[in-house]
C-alpha cells in the first residue's frame, strides 16, 4: 500500500523519513502554492452570498503542483502535513484541492504534529482527522483584510507622499507606536530631583541607607537648595535602629517560551533579531544532525504557538531529569502549570520545550552552529527550570530613625537557588547585593559616618527596541508573533525607521508622514483598540464562533466609505515649516520627499529651486543644515582629465568626475584579482543601503559577491585568492573549505 505524505518544507523531509517505513514517499509544497493575484485585488464581495476569492498558482509552483499531484494518483492514501497553524492549515487545503482532481478525497487526510519525532509522527499518521476549514476561513480572513488595506490604501500614499510606500492593517499601527513613543519623547519634559543617601556605623561595620521619609512623610526634593538644608539638619541628628523586618521572599521559575517571550528574550539576552531567532528556532524544529550526519534529529517543539501547555509525557520526563541531575529538593511536590495567554491564544499546540530533555546544550553543541546551540541552550534552560522549585530569599528591611528623619534600606540573601541553578533571572530583573550587618537589632544605636546627596533628572519614554516593540503588540494584542519579524523588516524597509546607535527604532520623517496622513484619513484601522478586536474576530471565525463573511462585509462597509473620502481629499501631502526660503525670501519651506530620502524645499518651485538637508532637535524643531561645496581631489578622471571630486549620494560618500553632467565617470574601488566565478570580470566595490560589498563588474551576467571586508591573500588551503576578515579572525569565503585563522595584528 504506497502511501504520500506532504509537508511545508522540504528541509523536514530526510528528518521524517527515518521514522516512515518504504511504503511512504514525503513530498514538500516548499510554503505556499497559491496566493491572490498580484496585479488585480483577487476578491469579490457580491450584493448576495459568499465573498469570492480568486487564488492563483503561485510563481515557480505549478510543477510543484504538478509533481505532487502525479505522485498522488499513484497513492492509495495521502496525508497533508503542513504545519500545525492556520497558514499550514491554508497550505493543505489548497494541495489538496489540486490532489482531489485525481484521487478519491476519503483517501486524503489532514494530520499534524507538535514534534517531530517518531511518536508523534506515528500517532498522527494512526489518527487522521480532515482540513479545519475553520482554521481556513480564518487565514482567508486575516489575507483579505491585509489585502483590502495593503492594495486599496498603498497607492493612494504613492500619489499623496512618494513613490513605493506601502500600508499595512497591523504594520502602518505598528509604526503608529513607534512614533507615538518618538513624540512622547519630544514632548517630555525633564524634572530634576534629589535623594540623600546615609552611610551607617554599626561597630566595625558600615551599611548605606537611603532618606525615605521626613516628618512621616514621603520626600520629595526637587532642587540643590533643598537638598543642601536637608543635609546640613541629618548631620545634626542621632540615629537608632527603630525596625528590623525579617520574612522570606519566593522568587517562581518563569513559564515555558511560546513565540513572543521566545523573540524578546532572544534578543535582550542573546542580542538575536525576532527574524534570527525564527530562523534559528525553524531549523532546530525541523531536524539537525548529530552524531549521524545523514539523520537529523528534530531539537525543539513547534515554534509558533501562544499556549503554555505542556503535555503530560513531556513533563513526566522533566520530572525525572530534575530529580535524577539536581536531586529531589529541587522537585516541587506538585506540577508547575502555567496560566494560557488571555484571550483566544491557539492552543492547540504546546510551550516551546526540547523534544528530548536528556539532550542537554553539552551534548548537541558540538554539531550545531553558534547561533543553533545559543538559542537550543536558551529554550533548553527554561522550559528544565519551569519544572523546577522557587528560589527562596531571606529579606531584611531596616529602618533608622534621628530626630524627624527615615532612612531605609533593604537587604536580599538567597538561601536556596531552585530553578535559578538552571535559568538565572532576566538582566533588569537580577536582586541587588546589600549586605547588612548580622549582629544589628532593633534600638541598636548606629552612627552617621557621611552623608551624600545625589542629583537625578526624571527621563523621557525610551524608543523601543525590537524585544521591547514585540512585548507591546503582544500586549495590545495586535498581530501574531508569528508575524512580527515580517511587520519589523517593512517598516525598515520602506525606510519608515531607522535604527538608532542602541539599536532602537527611530521614526523617519516618512514613517511620521505615513502616519499622520493614516491617522488623519483613515482613523479606524489605526485604532489599536480596533486592530486588537479584529483579532479577537480572526481567533473566534478559527474556533467557529463567528462567520468569516460577517467579519469581513462588516469591516469593508467602513472602510470603503473611508477610502473613499481618503482618494478623493487633498492634493500631495506637504508639512509647512517655520523656516523662511533663503533664496526667494516669499515662501516657508516644506518637507519634501524624494529617492534620496527627506528634505527641505520651497513651495514657489519651478521659479524657485531652492533646496537643503535638514535635521531635528531632541524636542522636534528643524534646523536646516547647510550646503558643503564638493570636495575637489587631487586625482584626475581617467576619461576626460579633469579632477575628481568627493560626492556625498544615497548610500555615503563616492568619487565622481568633477565634469558631470558632461562626463558621468565615478571611481570604484577594485580588488586585486579577477573574479573567481566567471574569471572575467574585475572584483569591485559597490554601495547599498545596508553598507557596502565587492562584486563582479560583470553583473547581472554574473551575481558573485563577497561581503565583508577582504584580506588579498590566497586561501593556504583552497587556493581562493583573497580570504574575509571577521573581528579577530580571517577566514575562507567558501564555507565548504572552512579555513580559519587568528589574525596577527603584532
Amino acid at each position: 500500500m504506497k502511501k504520500l505524505l506532504i509537508v511545508e518544507s522540504p528541509a523536514k523531509i530526510k528528518t521524517i523519513s527515518k521514522f516512515l517505513g518504504k511504503d511512504f514517499v514525503i513530498m514538500s509544497t516548499i510554503g505556499h502554492i497559491k496566493d491572490l493575484p498580484t496585479r488585480t485585488l483577487g476578491v469579490t464581495i457580491p450584493e448576495k452570498g459568499e465573498i469570492k476569492i480568486n487564488y492563483v498558482v503561485m510563481e515557480n509552483k505549478d510543477k510543484v503542483i504538478t509533481d505532487i499531484v502525479k505522485e498522488a494518483k499513484k497513492c492509495d492514501a495521502v496525508f497533508l502535513a503542513p504545519d500545525p497553524d492556520r497558514e499550514g492549515e491554508i497550505i493543505a487545503w489548497h494541495i489538496g484541492q489540486e490532489i482531489e482532481k485525481v484521487l478519491d478525497p476519503n483517501k486524503i487526510f489532514r494530520i499534524t504534529f507538535n514534534e517531530i519525532t517518531k511518536s508523534a509522527i506515528s500517532e498522527a499518521v494512526k489518527h487522521p482527522s480532515h482540513i479545519d476549514l475553520q482554521k481556513v476561513a480564518a487565514q482567508q480572513a486575516r489575507r483579505i483584510l491585509d489585502r483590502w488595506v495593503g492594495y486599496e490604501v498603498s497607492p493612494v500614499l504613492w500619489r499623496k507622499i512618494t513613490k513605493g510606500l506601502s500600508a499595512g492593517r497591523v504594520q502602518s499601527v505598528a509604526l503608529k507606536l513607534i512614533c507615538d513613543r518618538e513624540q512622547a519623547i519630544r514632548d517630555f519634559k525633564i524634572e530634576e530631583y534629589w535623594t540623600i543617601d546615609g552611610l551607617f556605623g554599626h561597630n566595625k561595620a558600615t551599611f548605606l541607607a537611603t532618606l525615605a521619609q521626613v516628618n512621616d512623610k514621603k520626600i520629595d526634593i526637587n532642587n540643590e537648595q533643598k537638598a543642601k538644608e536637608l543635609v546640613d539638619q541629618i548631620k545634626k541628628a542621632e540615629y537608632i535602629i527603630e525596625s528590623i523586618q525579617d520574612k522570606t521572599r519566593s522568587k517562581k521559575p518563569y513559564a515555558p517560551f511560546m513565540t513572543s517571550t521566545l523573540q524578546q528574550t532572544a534578543y535582550n539576552r542573546l542580542g538575536f533579531s525576532v527574524k534570527k531567532t525564527m530562523e534559528v528556532a525553524q531549523k532546530l524544529y525541523e531536524g539537525i544532525p548529530l552524531e549521524d550526519p545523514n539523520a537529523p534529529i528534530a531539537l525543539i517543539t513547534y515554534m509558533r504557538t501562544d499556549s503554555l501547555r505542556i503535555s503530560d509525557t513531556a513533563i513526566q520526563q522533566s520530572r525525572e531529569f530534575i530529580e535524577g541531575q539536581y536531586g529531589k529538593k529541587y522537585l516541587p511536590k506538585s506540577t508547575n502549570v502555567y496560566a494560557k495567554k488571555k484571550g483566544n491564544a491557539q492552543d492547540a499546540h504546546e510551550a516551546i520545550r526540547p523534544v528530548d530533555i536528556s539532550l542537554s546544550p553539552d551534548k548537541v553543541k558540538p554539531y550545531l552552529t553558534a547561533d543553533a546551540a545559543k538559542l537550543y541552550e536558551l529554550i533548553w534552560r527554561r522550559f528544565v527550570a519551569c519544572q523546577m522549585e522557587s528560589a527562596e530569599y531571606a529579606q531584611r528591611q531596616v529602618t533608622i530613625q534621628g530626630d524627624k528623619f527615615t532612612f531605609k534600606v533593604t537587604g536580599s540573601t538567597l538561601i536556596f537557588d531552585g530553578f535559578l541553578k538552571v535559568y538565572a533571572p532576566e538582566e533588569e530583573d537580577k536582586e541587588a547585593t546589600v549586605v547588612l550587618p548580622a549582629e544589628i537589632k532593633e534600638k541598636d544605636k548606629v552612627k552617621l559616618e557621611k552623608v551624600e546627596p545625589k542629583q537625578h533628572f526624571t527621563q523621557p519614554p525610551a524608543r523601543y527596541t525590537e524585544a521591547s516593540l514585540v512585548k507591546e503588540l503582544e500586549k495590545e494584542g495586535i498581530g501574531r508573533p508569528s508575524t512580527y519579524a515580517t511587520i519589523m523588516n517593512t517598516i525598515r524597509a520602506r525606510s519608515y525607521t531607522k535604527l538608532d546607535t542602541k539599536k532602537r527604532f527611530e521614526p523617519t520623517e516618512l514613517g511620521f508622514a505615513v502616519t499622520k496622513m493614516l491617522n488623519t484619513n483613515l482613523p479606524k484601522i489605526m485604532d489599536i483598540k480596533f486592530t486588537a478586536h479584529m483579532e479577537e474576530d480572526l481567533d473566534k471565525i478559527a474556533h467557529g464562533e463567528l462567520e468569516r463573511d460577517l467579519v469581513l462585509r462588516e469591516f469593508w462597509k467602513d472602510f470603503q466609505k473611508d477610502l473613499k473620502e481618503f482618494k478623493g481629499t487633498a492634493t500631495k501631502m506637504t508639512e509647512t515649516t517655520d523656516i523662511v526660503c533663503p533664496e526667494c525670501k516669499q515662501h516657508n519651506l516644506i518637507i519634501r520627499f524624494g529617492k534620496s530620502g527627506q528634505f527641505l524645499g520651497c513651495p514657489g518651485y519651478p521659479e524657485c529651486k531652492f533646496t537643503t538637508n535638514f535635521t531635528r532637535d531632541e524636542s522636534g524643531k528643524i534646523q536646516m543644515v547647510e550646503k558643503q561645496e564638493a570636495q575637489i581631489l587631487d586625482q584626475t578622471c581617467p576619461k576626460c582629465g579633469k579632477p575628481l571630486r568627493l560626492v556625498r549620494g544615497r548610500f555615503g560618500e563616492f568619487k565622481a568626475c568633477s565634469g558631470y553632467p558632461e562626463c558621468k565617470y565615478i571611481h570604484q574601488e577594485t580588488a586585486g584579482f579577477k573574479c573567481p566565478s566567471c574569471k572575467k570580470g574585475d572584483i569591485i566595490k559597490r554601495k547599498w543601503k545596508r553598507g557596502s560589498f565587492w562584486g563582479c563588474s560583470n553583473y547581472p551576467k554574473c551575481k558573485f559577491a563577497i561581503f565583508g571586508e577582504i584580506v588579498e591573500k590566497p586561501c593556504p588551503k583552497c587556493k581562493l585568492p583573497f580570504l574575509v576578515r571577521e573581528k579577530d579572525k580571517i577566514r575562507c569565503s567558501d564555507t565548504s573549505c572552512g579555513y580559519t585563522e587568528i589574525e596577527d595584528k603584532s
